[in-house]
């Protein structure tokens, strides 16, 4: 960026310069807040676990961890995924169901952590060990798009943070349940 800087007008490259030290104080300052966060929470085995889902890390994996609570409040999965404002609203008559929008009666700082966890992933998708959540986003994404492909994403990292925290076990990749050609032979 800086090597363009001498090719601006002289108005305009004063004002980009004022901009980028304004963007390196706001760093600066989301730097010794995280850092803050960090010292202040210990790091127990929940937020551990946590942050072996993919996309979870240090800061969203505190949040996940405060915002559930105790794990076991929750029957199953998609009660946290529910919760977590993760699935859309269904609307059914007469036979049909149509799905709408995801709710804004839930709790915020969880959708938004599973939100901004699915699209850290999406940024980094083609770099990931994993082969099930880049799948699911772009089979999502090719007849739905993008948001819909990243609430997707986010539910299955509600749903995992569910597993993961109810029997204790790191994440683990879900595996493909494929029909053999026995099976529908069979």
């Amino acid at each position: 960026m800086e090597r363009f800087l001498p090719l601006l007008p002289e108005h305009t490259r004063f004002t980009v310069e004022q901009l980028l030290d304004e963007v390196d104080r706001v760093q600066e300052k989301l730097q010794r807040l995280e850092n803050r966060i960090l010292e202040t929470v210990k790091e127990c085995p929940k937020v551990r676990l946590l942050k072996t889902i993919p996309g979870i890390g240090k800061i969203l994996s505190v949040v996940i961890a405060h915002e559930i609570g105790d794990v076991s409040r929750f029957p199953s999965s998609g009660h946290l995924a529910a919760y977590s404002g993760t699935t859309p609203r269904v609307h059914s008559s007469g036979g049909k169901v149509r799905y709408g929008r995801i709710p804004n009666d839930v709790n915020q700082y969880l959708k938004w952590a599973f939100i901004e966890a699915a699209n850290c992933i999406v940024l980094v998708r083609r770099r990931l060990g994993y082969r099930h959540i880049p799948e699911l986003y772009d089979r999502i994404r090719a007849r739905k798009g993008h948001s819909v492909a990243v609430v997707a994403v986010a539910r299955h990292l509600a749903e995992a943070t569910f597993h993961v925290l109810s029997r204790s076990e790191p994440y683990r990749e879900p595996t493909c349940r494929k029909k053999s050609v026995s099976s529908m032979n069979g």
